[in-house]
């Protein structure tokens, strides 16, 4: 079935906001303007419109004005969806899980606020909340590159009788959350503790004193190495396992990013994580699950039996032989 073609662009652009929109939240972490508004919401500080209002105020009002836009653009993605295509299309249910992600995403958000695990808060709970946060955003940026994926004529996903592939994704997916997770906890360490040189920062990070934030800065680098070894491992294995050259292409892509990401991590350390570069960093990570997401879609998209190329050999095979009389 051909999907609009505005759809489709829409839906780019839906995915293409919502990151812009994690970003800037990221900005609001990073500049410590979480409790800019307060521990109210959806008000900031009481109100609907903040006056007098300083630059963490701004920074944040802005976040929640970002975010409300992009809740709006998931809404019309959603409705826009199903009424474009019947009962039981894929389309429907990339829709539907974007609705349901960023509608948790404005959940988690508010309980953020509300309980004023913001700013240098440094609870137990606000680290949950922080790993629950990055969890549900990854969700949701995958919920809407499927959604664009199949709106640009992806096929439907199947999960019977993949074998390896199925199991090599399964464990990269659960690999990148919690390489995300380790690296949403160590920006809030490197936030609310910062170093004024990188050898204080070694220091911290071994000293049986220092905060427990501080002390799992050292996993953050580790779970990366092993998980960028992993990933490269399971896009070699489905470049060989599938037969398009966009798996191909898309395996070799999330190679690049990840080895660009981790230089990124390396300087952010050397630099002391300014701003900048934090937003530059978690900008490569979302860039690297998006691709993974994507190549996934398309490595398990293809026939559960054989290789495209296969199939292709085998019909070409099959109109080539004579035939007997």
């Amino acid at each position: 079935m051909k999907i609009d073609r505005h759809f489709a662009h829409f839906a780019w652009g839906t995915l293409i906001y919502n990151l812009a929109v994690v970003l800037w939240g990221a900005f609001v972490r990073a500049t410590g303007s979480g409790a800019g508004c307060g521990s109210h919401w959806p008000l900031c500080n009481g109100e609907v419109l903040p006056r007098a209002a300083q630059v963490e105020t701004l920074i944040e009002f802005t976040h929640r004005i970002t975010s409300g836009l992009a809740l709006l653009f998931v809404i019309i993605l959603f409705i826009w969806a199903f009424r474009l295509v019947p009962a039981g299309h894929i389309l429907r249910l990339g829709a539907s899980l974007a609705l349901f992600f960023i509608i948790t995403e404005s959940l988690v958000g508010a309980a953020l606020v509300r309980f004023e695990w913001v700013a240098g808060n440094v609870s137990m709970g606000r680290v949950v909340s922080m790993a629950v946060h990055l969890v549900n955003t990854f969700l949701l940026l995958a919920s809407l590159a499927l959604t664009a994926w199949w709106a640009s004529g992806g096929e439907r996903v199947r999960l019977r009788g993949q074998g390896r592939a199925l199991a090599g994704i399964a464990i990269g997916f659960a690999g990148i959350l919690i390489l995300g997770v380790t690296g949403a906890i160590t920006a809030l360490g490197d936030t609310i503790f910062p170093a004024s040189s990188l050898g204080e920062a070694i220091q911290q990070d071994f000293s049986p004193t220092s905060h427990f934030l501080i002390q799992l800065r050292i996993w953050h680098p580790v779970t990366a190495v092993v998980v960028g070894f992993y990933l490269a491992f399971v896009g070699s294995m489905l470049a060989r396992l599938r037969g398009q050259i966009i798996v191909k292409r898309m395996a070799v892509g999330l190679g690049v990013l990840f080895v660009i990401q981790l230089l990124a991590g390396f300087v952010n350390v050397i630099l002391l994580v300014p701003v900048p570069m934090q937003i530059i960093h978690l900008l490569l990570a979302d860039a690297v699950w998006i691709t993974f997401i994507l190549l996934s879609a398309a490595a398990l998209g293809e026939p559960a039996d054989a290789p495209a190329f296969e199939v292709q050999t085998s019909q070409s095979a099959h109109l080539s032989a004579p035939t007997s009389s």
